[in-house]
């Protein structure tokens, strides 16, 4: 498993991080991505997150981050809720410098069901919110990948990052999302979005809710889906979402008896 586990990040909350796995990521040379929530961010101080990331880069792991995104809305079409929107995600960015991650995966938050007829608005105050982040990241050296929800389709995103045209905005597949949420084809995202990936979120389901299912106990078509990364010549980061430790050692058993990961 270990061979794996140099290859890949594990997502795990910073207080379950912090108050008890810590020492088990360091044992097992597990990558996290640290994910942060608003509870987390509210309720730690600087130097509860500072004294992490030391214990991090000591141990020579590397790092990702994921941003908060419940009830944020990057785009959104009422400025003070995007205020609001900024002012969390900027909390997660100033903790960078800390944790030097290889990226901060954001939540761009397009849903066709709720932007009714205000698609265009959607896409200029995701620029705005997006293009103020991006000198950041130039600044700190990491990149910001920006993972598909709810979007049944790749158009907005495509939108979004051929506009944004910035070396430090990738776009992060998540492979559960696009399963249970998506209705285009897959081969149609892998030609839109294919030049921009940049970050891989690994688990499964069987296509109709987001169950974060271990990798291959669903029915997302891993194989074909990782050789087209091949072909299009991407080197994501990769990253598992096991939502129990129990799914993580078998999503790590599923990968290696599939042979998923031997040449990314």
């Amino acid at each position: 498993m270990q061979e794996i586990l140099k290859k890949v990040q594990i997502h795990i909350p910073f207080h379950l991080l912090r108050d008890k796995l810590l020492p088990m990521v360091i044992r097992k040379k597990i990558n996290p991505e640290i994910g942060f929530s608003h509870e987390a961010l509210d309720r730690f101080h600087p130097d509860d997150f500072r004294k992490i990331a030391d214990v991090l880069r000591d141990a020579g792991l590397t790092v990702t981050l994921h941003a908060p995104f419940m009830d944020l809305r990057p785009g959104a079409i009422d400025p003070k809720i995007r205020q609001v929107t900024i002012d969390r995600l900027q909390q997660v960015f100033d903790l960078a410098p800390y944790f030097h991650p290889r990226s901060i995966v954001c939540h761009p938050s397009f849903d066709e069901r709720y932007y009714v007829s205000t698609e265009e608005e959607w896409l200029q105050n995701s620029l705005d919110t997006w293009k103020r982040f991006s000198g950041i990241a130039e600044e700190i050296g990491t990149l910001i990948a920006l993972e598909n929800i709810y979007e049944t389709a790749p158009e907005p995103l495509h939108r979004l990052l051929t506009a944004l045209a910035s070396p430090h905005i990738c776009f992060c597949f998540d492979t559960g999302h696009f399963n249970a949420f998506a209705r285009a084809p897959l081969e149609l995202w892998l030609d839109q979005m294919g030049p921009f990936i940049g970050q891989l979120h690994v688990h499964d389901n069987h296509g109709v809710t987001d169950e974060h299912l271990p990798v291959g106990e669903g029915n997302f078509p891993f194989p074909a889906f990782l050789k087209k990364i091949r072909e299009l010549g991407r080197h994501p980061i990769i990253t598992i979402e096991a939502h129990s430790e129990a799914n993580l050692w078998r999503t790590l058993e599923n990968i290696k008896a599939m042979k998923l990961f031997a040449e990314l």
